[in-house]
């Protein structure tokens, strides 16, 4: 399997790049994964959000392969447990796709080319989440899926 997290924005903190960094690199005895960074646009400066939405929608585009299963994060997406997640991840490998791209779009949100492109939707909840938190959670449940997946021990 190949993970690719596709994001607006560069991690700046610390201790989110340490966080992210961490997952990173327990995830790799499972799965091949990756951090694709897009800029975020500054809707000020872009001529509004509509404009600064576009670009980025764009670049993420952009970042995304053609091959590969597109699963966007979104308040509005399905929401699932660890378990189900895991389920969900094992299923996609049986029907023979070995390439996931997860897009957490920007502050603004994603475009509408954006949201076509994407196969599913996945939410964390109804919460907000910041888009740095988001992806650190993202990154620990696919941790947390491969090992569910393996049947070895995770903390509940």
């Amino acid at each position: 399997m190949r993970f690719t997290v596709v994001a607006v924005g560069k991690l700046k903190e610390r201790f989110w790049v340490a966080a992210c960094d961490e997952y990173l690199k327990r995830l790799q005895p499972y799965a091949k994964t990756s951090v694709a960074e897009v800029a975020d646009v500054d809707p000020r400066k872009a001529g509004g959000e509509s404009e600064a939405v576009a670009r980025e929608g764009s670049a993420i585009l952009s970042a995304l392969g053609t091959r590969t299963h597109t699963v966007l994060l979104a308040i509005d997406g399905k929401q699932r447990s660890s378990e189900s997640f895991s389920e969900r991840l094992d299923a996609l490998a049986l029907s023979g796709v070995s390439d996931i791209s997860f897009v957490i779009g920007g502050s603004c949100g994603v475009s509408d080319e954006v949201r076509a492109r994407a196969d599913e939707t996945l939410s964390f909840g109804a919460i907000t989440l910041p888009h740095n938190l988001a992806r650190v959670v993202l990154l620990e449940q696919l941790y947390r899926a491969q090992r569910i997946s393996r049947g070895e021990p995770y903390h509940k």
